[in-house]
């Protein structure tokens, strides 16, 4: 991306998300992305490279519905700031453990590129966390539709 380029993107993000606590949990799974990918960079092996791809591919798809609720959550409690609103608490709680969930992905991930031989279950560790991620993302989702339904959210999480 050019420099233009991402003084554009930078303005957009702005609009869109703020400079707060809803840029700063879309900014985080956005690095946890470009983390994991940079691991993919040293993977030798090619049958762990293709199933590292995947699970990639698949977590790359979250950004655009991480984006969409942080929009959201935006529009609905503006924020400049890192104040958690208490309304989108728990919204702000799933995103942060899914950012939480994406880095230990990429730790995972980083860890079978490390390691000496034959790896006999593949990716399997790197799909387990993994999952975590698509299901924190689905709990900000189903989270912040409840708030919209005006349904009181649950304080554990």
């Amino acid at each position: 991306m050019g420099f233009f380029n991402a003084a554009r993107q930078g303005r957009k993000d702005d609009a869109e998300l703020g400079k707060g606590l809803w840029r700063r949990a879309h900014d985080r799974f956005h690095r946890g992305l470009d983390r994991y990918h940079q691991v993919l960079e040293g993977v030798e092996d090619e049958q762990l490279y293709a199933e590292l791809v995947q699970v990639a591919n698949e977590l790359a798809d979250l950004l655009d519905r991480v984006r969409t609720v942080c929009v959201e959550a935006q529009r609905r409690s503006p924020s400049d700031a890192l104040d958690i609103p208490g309304a989108l608490a728990g919204v702000h709680r799933s995103l942060s453990k899914a950012g939480n969930s994406l880095a230990t992905t990429a730790e995972a991930a980083a860890m079978l590129r490390l390691a000496v031989g034959p790896i006999p279950v593949g990716a399997a560790s790197v799909r387990r966390r993994a999952e975590s991620v698509f299901e924190q993302v689905a709990d900000a989702e189903r989270r912040l539709a409840e708030d919209a339904s005006g349904r009181p959210e649950t304080l554990s999480g």
